[in-house]
C-alpha cells in the first residue's frame, strides 16, 4: 500500500509535469489565509485544460473549447475526470496535445468520452 508521503511525491511530480506543459497555477486561500485549492489552467490548440485540487483525495479536471465563457463551470467539455488527485492528474497528463487528436475528441459521441459530464467546483 502507498503511504500518503509517497503519494504526495507522485502528485508533486505530476504538478511539475503540468508546469512543463505550460499550465499556470493559482493558489486561492480562505479568509484566514489557509490554502483552499490549487487551480491550474492551460490554453492550447483552441482548447482550455483546467484542474482544481482541493486535497489528495479530491480533484477535478476538464478539457473544453477555448471560447468557453466560464472555465470553472463549463457548458461544454470534451473530457473530464473527478476523483483522487493522482488519478485525475494521470488522466490529464495522458490527454493528447496534438490538434487532430483534440479535434477528434471534440467530435466524438458523448458515450465515447472518458467521463460523464459534471461541473468543476467553484473556488471561493
Amino acid at each position: 500500500m502507498t503511504s500518503s508521503t509517497e503519494s504526495a511525491v507522485g502528485i508533486d511530480d505530476q504538478l511539475r509535469a503540468l508546469l512543463a506543459r505550460g499550465f499556470q497555477f493559482i493558489h486561492p486561500t480562505g479568509r484566514s489565509g489557509e490554502l483552499v485549492a490549487i487551480v491550474g489552467v492551460r490554453v492550447h490548440h483552441d482548447m482550455t485544460d483546467v484542474v482544481c485540487l482541493r486535497g489528495e483525495g479530491e480533484a477535478k479536471a476538464a478539457r473544453m473549447p477555448a471560447d468557453e465563457d466560464d472555465i470553472l463551470a463549463p457548458k461544454q467539455t470534451v473530457w473530464q475526470k473527478t476523483g483522487g488527485a493522482g488519478t485525475v492528474l494521470t488522466g490529464l497528463l495522458a490527454l493528447p496535445d496534438d490538434y487532430p487528436a483534440v479535434a477528434a475528441m471534440a467530435t466524438a459521441p458523448a458515450a465515447d468520452r472518458t467521463a460523464p459530464p459534471s461541473r468543476l467546483v467553484r473556488v471561493p
